[in-house]
């Protein structure tokens, strides 16, 4: 499998070298040259497929040779290791818990097979391979719990002060080791900048080696592909689920349209975002218009450019008829966000987070027009994260896993830094 550049400057590489390097040279994303095709005995097979075999079989095309069969099978295995449970709500809407990980959040799949696989292809490596990632809250601790430890890897994590949630910060403040925190002194749009600006640097590149575990990275974005086919593996109904997917970078969506557009079948997908709401918009009018992010209850949504539509479009052929068939987009305001985790709870017994709240509500609006069909959202991070948040709303505390209790007791360390590229090339540097 070659992967090329979304900008189209830059000649297409395989999956190791273009884990590595995160972005291409010309600024773009990687995208795979074909899509693999599930055949039908694989989607016939999938009820009793464990989740490690599943996880090969989906990846193995997309890794080719770069990773002997052995030690894939071995990487499928420790990236899903835990559950994804498919927890009815109501009659027609089902949620998919995507947070039984070790930092209760959906990016802990990613995190954990692309921290694997680089720290393959880093065996033997004179020098070490610096992660520079952005985050807007679950990001930082998935990546950092992921790469925590890896021989020849060091973590470089931006985040936006203020405006990720405490046990966020904790998750990726606390570690050490061979984990940094910077504390950015803007928005995550901010982080993400001096990201994708640091990976154009050729003077940096060349005297640091540099990848991201952002969902530009194809090692973090391909793995999403198996949430969708968990949940299907669970999927009774007989008619195809509509899927809603809180949606911030678009990564997690991209990834579930690729895997339907690898053969799994899908009734519809839901694009189901905050105020940050420029995908949406995109899908009601034909017209990408990048936004600058505000603030939201819903806070690892906050994207007002999100880097990942690109491949929605590539997918698609840029063609929003088509795009438009399979997908819609809502915008959900805080006021419904809250009401909703109120509601849900009181009425069905079951706590969202502010993310899964806002695909609940998203849901909910588009199957009140398809009365036959039934669908279920991502629950993308516990509801424990977001304290400040959900517990006002159901009156009483959110208790926290036994499991991470640890945290409490561990002093936060980051490192101010200055929203401006000159600070954080200063400190890369240094």
């Amino acid at each position: 499998m070659q992967y090329y550049s979304l900008n189209r400057q830059s000649p297409p590489i395989d999956f190791r070298a273009a884990t590595i390097a995160g972005q291409a040279p010309d600024g773009g994303l990687y995208f795979p040259e074909t899509i693999p095709q599930f055949s039908a005995e694989f989607l016939d097979s999938l009820p009793t497929l464990s989740p490690a075999d599943l996880a090969y079989q989906v990846m193995q095309p997309y890794v080719g040779d770069t990773i002997p069969a052995a030690e894939l099978r071995r990487i499928c295995a420790e990236t899903v290791n835990f559950p994804f449970p498919l927890v009815p709500v109501t009659g027609r809407i089902s949620a998919l818990e995507l947070f039984h990980g070790p930092t209760l959040a959906f990016k802990d799949v990613g995190a954990r097979f692309m921290s694997r696989c680089l720290g393959y292809f880093s065996r033997g490596e004179s020098a070490p391979v610096t992660v520079l990632v952005a985050t807007s809250g679950d990001t930082g601790g998935a990546v950092a719990h992921g790469f925590l430890g890896v021989p020849g890897v060091e973590v470089v994590i931006l985040y936006p002060s203020g405006k990720v949630s405490p046990l966020q910060e904790l998750q990726l403040t606390t570690l050490g080791q061979n984990i940094t925190a910077l504390e950015v002194q803007g928005n995550f749009d901010d982080c993400q900048a001096l990201v994708k600006q640091a990976f154009k640097d050729d003077s940096l590149t060349s005297r640091r080696t540099l990848t991201s575990a952002n969902s530009i990275n194809v090692a973090r974005w391909l793995p999403q592909q198996l949430y969708y086919l968990f949940a299907l593996q669970q999927w009774t109904p007989a008619a195809p689920p509509v899927i809603s997917v809180p949606s911030g970078n678009f990564g997690n969506l991209c990834a579930g349209l690729l895997a339907h557009a690898s053969g799994l079948p899908v009734g519809h997908f839901i694009a189901a975002c905050n105020a940050n709401d420029a995908g949406a918009e995109y899908l009601r009018t034909a017209i990408f218009a990048p936004k600058t992010a505000v603030a939201t209850i819903s806070n690892a949504m906050d994207v007002g450019h999100p880097s990942n539509f690109v491949r929605i479009l590539e997918l698609f052929k840029h063609e929003h008829a088509t795009i438009s068939q399979l997908l819609n987009g809502y915008s959900v305001s805080d006021a419904d966000t809250s009401a909703t985790i109120r509601r849900v709870e009181a009425e069905r017994g079951y706590l969202l987070d502010p993310h899964g709240a806002v695909a609940f509500f998203a849901l909910e609006k588009y199957l009140a027009d398809y009365p036959a069909a039934a669908g279920f959202l991502l629950a993308t991070a516990h509801p424990v994260k977001f304290p400040e948040v959900v517990e006002p709303l159901i009156g009483r505390p959110v208790e926290l896993p036994a499991a991470l209790h640890y945290l409490l007791e561990k002093p936060k360390h980051s490192v101010p830094l200055a929203p401006s590229y000159e600070a954080l090339r200063t400190w890369l540097l240094s």
